[in-house]
C-alpha cells in the first residue's frame, strides 16, 4: 500500500462519523459511504500542511460537501461514461499484468501501460469502487441539509483526540477513566492508587492544558 492509499485508509473513520449525521433521511448508507470516500479521497489528494491545518481538519467539510450534493442529485453516485470505460481498461491491464508478472501492477506501470495520467486513473479506480443505482434519477428539487454545525462539532472533536494523544499515557489515562469510561474521580482515584484530591487536581492541570493546545 502505497502513502496515499494508506493515508485514505487511515481516515475511513471521518467518513463514517460524517456519514452517521446523515442517517434515515432517505438516501442508503452505502451511497453516503461511497460519497464520502470520494470526498475523502479529494481531500487527501488536494491537502496541503503548508497551510498549518490538520488533515482532519481540511477533509471533513470537503467529505460532507460530496455528501451534501449526493442529495442534491438524489441520492445516486454519478460515475461518467468515460471512467466506466477507463475502469474496464485498468481492470483488463492488471489481469494481463499479474498473469505476465506474478503480481500486480503500480499506478505508475498502470499510467504507462495505458498513457493515462495518474490522477485520471486514481479517479477512476475510485469510482469502480462505488455501487451504482439502477433507479431513475428523481426529480431536480434541491435539498438544503444544514451542515455547517455538523462540520464545526466534527472538527472540534478531531481536534481533541489530536491534542489527547500528545499527553503522557498517566494523564491518557486520567481522561479515558473521567470522560470515555464514565467513571468518579474516586472509582478513577480507586484505579490507579491515587486519592480523589490528587485526581480533581491533576485533571484540573489537564484539562487546562488541553484548553491551551486547542486554543
Amino acid at each position: 500500500m502505497n502513502e496515499y492509499d494508506k493515508c485514505v485508509s487511515d481516515n475511513l473513520g471521518l467518513v463514517r462519523a460524517c456519514c452517521k449525521r446523515f442517517k434515515d433521511r432517505g438516501v442508503e448508507y452505502d451511497d453516503l459511504y461511497s460519497a464520502g470516500c470520494l470526498g475523502l479521497v479529494k481531500a487527501v489528494r488536494n491537502f496541503n500542511p503548508d497551510l498549518g491545518l490538520r488533515l482532519s481538519t481540511y477533509a471533513v467539510p470537503v467529505i460532507l460537501g460530496e455528501i451534501k450534493r449526493l442529495f442534491r442529485d438524489g441520492g445516486t453516485v454519478k460515475v461518467s461514461r468515460s471512467l466506466k470505460e477507463l475502469s474496464l481498461k485498468i481492470k483488463r491491464f492488471s489481469t494481463a499484468f499479474q498473469l505476465k508478472n506474478g503480481r500486480e501492477p503500480s499506478i505508475n506501470e498502470i499510467s504507462q501501460g495505458l498513457g493515462e495520467n495518474v490522477e485520471k486513473l486514481n479517479d477512476a479506480l475510485n469510482s469502480s469502487r462505488i455501487p451504482l443505482s439502477l433507479t431513475p434519477e428523481s426529480d431536480d428539487r434541491e435539498i438544503e441539509i444544514p451542515t455547517e454545525d455538523i462540520a464545526e462539532k466534527l472538527t472540534e472533536k478531531l481536534a481533541l483526540r489530536d491534542v489527547i494523544k500528545t499527553l503522557e499515557s498517566g494523564d491518557k489515562r486520567i481522561i479515558e477513566l473521567r470522560y470515555y469510561q464514565r467513571k468518579t474521580q474516586t472509582k478513577t482515584a480507586e484505579e490507579l492508587g491515587m486519592t480523589q484530591v490528587q485526581i480533581s487536581r491533576r485533571e484540573k492541570k489537564i484539562l487546562s492544558l488541553l484548553r491551551q493546545k486547542l486554543s
